[in-house]
């Protein structure tokens, strides 16, 4: 991957890749998930506490990272082992190997896929009666003979073991290869060696294939989130244009919702139905009520409730909560701010740290000065005020229900209910200015002349 983040860490619509398998094994019905890691362990953060995580302390190969995990293997059950830089692998598929396994009989069962340019991956070799003999590596020149990499069915790296079967082969394996490496095709062989059959499932989609690099990470986003905007457009939902939307794995959509183009849903965000998001909009962590529109607008761990209007142009920062039929409109920043029901901040305003009461008006212009340098002040207003156009409003401070402000005022002290606060200079008008001021500004033009030529000629020689 050429990246200081570990390869099973990049993301793949919102997930990290090692999280993918991980989901397709819970969704499949898996009892036990066992996730393998390196010795700095570098994978917990990113899943949860119902994943069994174990240590392989030295990278001595795939069949030593299954070693590495030989504790929590139940002999008497079904094992599914699986690479987990294969983000695209779904619970149907290894619910179809597991079935296949069971019906086989056999003590493993290989899933295999069958492509037109095979180069880098693992040969099977069948067995003249159809079972697998063994898997061939090609990570190096020698591993496989010619003839060997001619064979176009290769190993997905996914098997289904019989648990007693596969604990008493890794004991039994040794490096065959260049690199000394413990491989676990090798376990193959070792298995047929105790007259167990090994069989073979094919599976049809090879999309579902491992990561190795950041070209095939791009491909395996894409057929992602084709699968993500399929599930939701099959649920209900529109997604007006799929190839200019991005939409995370996690994300939740209510029917009748309309995405419109170049909108990015991101994250846990949550979204009820017949709400309308976009164009040119980001929901992270967000969730927005039913009914609720979204418009040319940025929003991060925000609440937007029911029938609420959010842009053009909105940035709503943690800790926004606009309740139902609430409106945050062009170019007005809130954050950690409850806006109560019907409550309007049309334009141009940024609200902080603030608590408003319902069917409030906040005038375009309005700062609640929040910060005085050290700490963070709450500002308070309550239901039905009325904030007048370029208002500041330097918290802490409280307007009552009912409440007005002046035009053009900075507020710093609390305006009781129902009473109209103002602060500011008292208007002069001065009668004349226009005049006197043309008359003042020829003099000045005249006394310029006359100072470039004294002698009041045409300044020629």
């Amino acid at each position: 991957m050429r990246s200081a983040t570990p390869k099973l860490l990049h993301e793949v619509c919102g997930r990290a890749i090692i999280a993918w398998p991980v989901a397709a094994a819970r969704a499949a019905g898996a009892s036990r998930i066992v996730v393998v890691e390196g010795p700095d362990r570098p994978l917990g953060a990113s899943l949860d506490g119902d994943v069994t995580m174990a240590v392989q302390e030295r990278a001595l190969g795939t069949a030593d990272a299954v070693k590495a995990a030989a504790a929590h293997i139940d002999p008497a059950g079904t094992v599914i082992v699986l690479n987990g830089d294969h983000p695209l692998i779904t619970a149907e598929t290894l619910a179809g190997l597991a079935e296949a396994h069971a019906r086989s009989g056999a003590a493993a069962t290989l899933a295999t896929a069958v492509l037109e340019d095979p180069s880098g991956y693992g040969r099977v070799v069948r067995a003249p009666d159809g079972t697998v003999e063994r898997v061939v590596e090609t990570k190096a020149p020698g591993d496989a003979t010619e003839l060997e990499l001619h064979i176009r069915e290769i190993s997905t790296g996914i098997y289904a073991f019989e648990g007693a079967a596969l604990l008493s082969a890794l004991d039994e394996v040794r490096p065959h290869n260049v690199q000394g490496e413990l491989y676990l095709p090798d376990v193959l062989p070792v298995i047929r060696a105790g007259e167990r059959s090994v069989s073979a499932h094919e599976i049809a989609d090879d999309s579902e294939l491992g990561v190795n690099d950041r070209a095939q990470l791009a491909a395996v986003r894409a057929i992602a989130q084709r699968r993500i905007h399929e599930r939701h457009m099959l649920a209900g939902v529109t997604i007006v244009d799929p190839a200019t939307t991005v939409i995370d794995a996690d994300v939740q959509i209510a029917q009748d919702t309309v995405i419109a183009p170049f909108t990015s849903l991101r994250g846990t965000t949550e979204i009820g139905a017949g709400a309308r998001i976009g164009p040119l909009t980001t929901l992270i962590d967000t969730r927005v009520g039913a009914d609720a529109t979204v418009v040319h607008s940025y929003a991060h761990r925000a609440d937007v409730r029911e029938r609420a209007n959010v842009g053009p142009f909105s940035y709503l920062r943690p800790g926004a909560l606009l309740r139902e039929g609430s409106k945050a409109g062009a170019f007005v920043e809130i954050k950690n701010s409850d806006i109560g029901p019907g409550t309007k901040v049309p334009h141009l305003s940024y609200i902080g740290d603030a608590d408003i009461g319902e069917r409030t008006n906040i005038g375009a212009g309005t700062i609640t000065a929040n910060y005085d340098g050290t700490h963070k002040h709450r500002t308070q207003i309550g239901a039905g005020a009325f904030v007048s156009v370029d208002t500041s409003l330097v918290a802490p401070v409280s307007l009552g229900d009912g409440a007005y402000t002046g035009a053009g005022s900075v507020i710093t002290d609390d305006i009781p209910p129902g009473a109209l606060g103002i602060a500011r200079a008292r208007q002069k008008n001065i009668e004349g200015y226009t005049e006197r001021r043309k008359q003042r500004d020829s003099a000045e033009r005249a006394g310029a002349d006359g100072a470039k030529n004294p002698a009041g000629g045409t300044g020629q020689t």
